[in-house]
């Protein structure tokens, strides 16, 4: 397995190494020694799938607050995402800027996200699933949303959104109020 630091300090791109033979492959998808050579102590105690039945499905951008933070690994495991996250970090070198990355079923990457971090996807394929580690198990009341749409942020998405939530199509933009809380993950 290969992590590679994204632009936002803390969240890394997973890359699996494959060892292959005429049965297929095996490749480690997580490896806690791994994770904590690159300075990651992610702990996860809860895993969760999110099904997306249509194309152009939009999802968050979601967070925890503490002291329910969480962090999570992302793959794609059938169909195609274009995943986000957003550095919400106060002294971060990277607070407020975005970075989006392709998962899907054939490349196989994954994106660790730190802590105190907004994300969201919007599915490129018809029935696509993303599988989620997460370090600390769901909080309702401490779930967090951002407009996935948010001009200060400037987001690009590589297609218009065709399915939103109610909730996620409502939330705050970045410097309005405190977000309301995001029960639909």
């Amino acid at each position: 397995m290969r992590l590679t630091e994204t632009p936002l300090a803390g969240a890394f791109i997973v890359e699996l190494e494959a060892h292959a033979d005429e049965r297929g492959f095996f490749a480690r998808s997580y490896c806690r020694d791994e994770f904590l050579a690159h300075g990651v102590a992610a702990r996860f105690d809860q895993c969760s799938i999110s099904y997306n039945a249509l194309r152009g499905t939009l999802r968050g951008l979601h967070w925890q607050a503490d002291p329910h933070g969480e962090e999570k690994l992302v793959r794609c495991t059938a169909g195609a995402i274009f995943d986000v996250i957003v550095d919400l970090r106060p002294g971060s070198p990277t607070h407020r800027r975005w970075f989006g990355l392709e998962l899907d079923a054939e490349n196989r990457k994954a994106l660790y996200i730190p802590k105190d971090f907004a994300h969201g996807f919007l599915s490129l394929r018809d029935a696509s699933e993303v599988f989620y580690m997460i370090s600390a198990v769901y909080e309702p009341a401490a779930a967090r949303g951002l407009r996935w749409n948010d001009p200060m942020l400037g987001i690009t998405w590589p297609l218009a959104p065709a399915v939103i939530s109610a909730r996620d199509a409502g939330f705050a933009f970045l410097d309005a109020a405190p977000a309301a809380p995001a029960a639909d993950r």
